[in-house]
Order: structure tokens, then sequence, then C-alpha cells
């Protein structure tokens, strides 16, 4: 019997990258996990390598009523859940004197409103004693350049986890985020040229305190201990990040 036997769990962006990562190693130890993507392709790729322990749903968190018809089929596919990683978001870079409306309209309507409903409109479905972990990133706590509005999404997603933990701790529900620094999780390459992929991975290998890139297994762990394991943690934020925020 695996750890996570008869477990119920929904993934926001779980056609990829951290999201399937984390649905892999649920699925593995007895899960059964919902996950979610905007692109019918990657989703139905991800349900070849997850199997029959999970149902993939075609959702942009972006849409309220995509959100509204998500909540309906978890309840429908699962009743309640134990676990809810929203996860789902974007990236984009641009300097600030570049950075157009529309883009930051983007970016705050996937990475801070998907993720505020997305929350809202499961949580009761969470069983007592259930986890919500969100996907922040380092980018809330760093200046770095070109990811104003990418990292203002994600500070908002970091008090949404304190003013959400404060809510829901009547129901029992603990509300936690992990911030991830520079994994490999493929978005560079879908986001940019390969060789510019590259030579950031790099970049962000050589300027990091442990010398690498992360795995997006290691993100998945920390997902997997926020939601089940740390039982008298809520409002955090825990980095995966190889002491890049830290140190």
């Amino acid at each position: 019997m695996g750890e996570y036997e008869g477990k119920k769990v929904v993934i926001t962006g779980g056609s990829s990258g951290l999201g399937l990562a984390t649905a892999r190693l649920l699925v593995a130890e007895g899960a059964r996990v919902l996950v979610t993507g905007r692109d019918r392709d990657a989703l139905d790729a991800a349900a070849r390598q997850l199997g029959d322990g999970a149902v993939t749903v075609r959702a942009d968190v972006a849409e309220p009523a995509e959100i509204d018809a998500l909540a309906d089929r978890v309840k429908a596919e699962f009743g309640t859940v134990d676990a809810l990683f929203a996860n789902a978001g974007i990236n984009g870079f641009a300097p600030f004197e570049e950075t157009s409306e529309e883009l930051f309209d983007r970016l705050m309507a996937v990475n801070a409103k998907g993720a505020y409903f997305t929350v809202q409109k499961l949580a009761p479905l969470l069983a007592e004693g259930g986890g919500v972990v969100f996907t922040t990133s380092v980018a809330n706590v760093l200046g770095l350049p070109a990811l104003s509005a990418y990292a203002a999404g994600k500070a908002a997603v970091r008090s949404m986890t304190r003013s959400f933990a404060r809510e829901l701790l009547p129901r029992g529900v603990r509300v936690n985020a992990v911030s991830p620094g520079p994994i490999d999780s493929g978005i560079l390459e879908r986001t940019m040229p390969r060789e510019a992929a590259q030579r950031t991975k790099a970049r962000m290998a050589a300027e990091n305190p442990m010398g690498r890139v992360g795995r997006p297994e290691e993100v998945a762990r920390a997902v997997l201990f926020l939601a089940f394991e740390a039982t008298f943690t809520t409002g955090a934020e825990l980095a995966v990040d190889g002491g890049g925020s830290q140190l």
C-alpha cells in the first residue's frame, strides 16, 4: 500500500513541470489525482504518463466559468478532496519600461486572480484536515530584472497564503506555499528559444549557492510535505531554491 493510498488531490497546472512531477509522485503512492491544464495535447500526454490513477480536465484558471465547471467536475469525481495544489501559472519576461498592459493583465489574471478563485471555489470540497498549497516564487522576495509584473502577482499569492490560512482555520484546513527558485521544469524551453533557455539555465546554476538548478521532483516532495505531513504548519512559505533567496 502506498503512502498516499486513497488520498484525493487536485492539481491545477498539472500537465507539465512542477504539477506533473507532483502528480507522478502521488499516483505512484496510491493517490487519485485530478490534474488540469489549458493544452489538450499536453493533458493527453500527462494522462498517458499517469495512467488510471489520474483524471485530466481542460481548464483555464483565468476564466471564472471554467473554474466553476472544474469545481463541479471535482465534486462529481471525488466528492471531497484531501489536498489542493494551486499551481497553475504563467511566466512573462519584460523590462519595467516595456511591460504592456496586456502582459500585466494576463499575468495577474492567471497567477493571482486564477489562484484566488480556484481556492475559493474548491475550498468547500476540502475535507477537514486537508491542505492547500500555492506555488509562489523567489521572485516575490528578490528584485529580479524583467520580472516585475510576474513578481507582483506571486507576491499577491504569498499574501493570499496568509489570509486564506487564517480564514480556513475553523475548518481545519491548512494553507501554505512552496516557493521555487531556479528549477529545470521546462518552462524556459516553452517561453524562449532553445539556445537562450540553455544559456539562462547555465547562468542560474552558476549564480546559485548550491551551484545547480533544481529538479521538479525536489519541489514536488516539498509540496507533499506541506499538503500532508506539515500538520502544525499554516500560512508558511517554503523556499526550494538551493539557498538563492536565503544566502
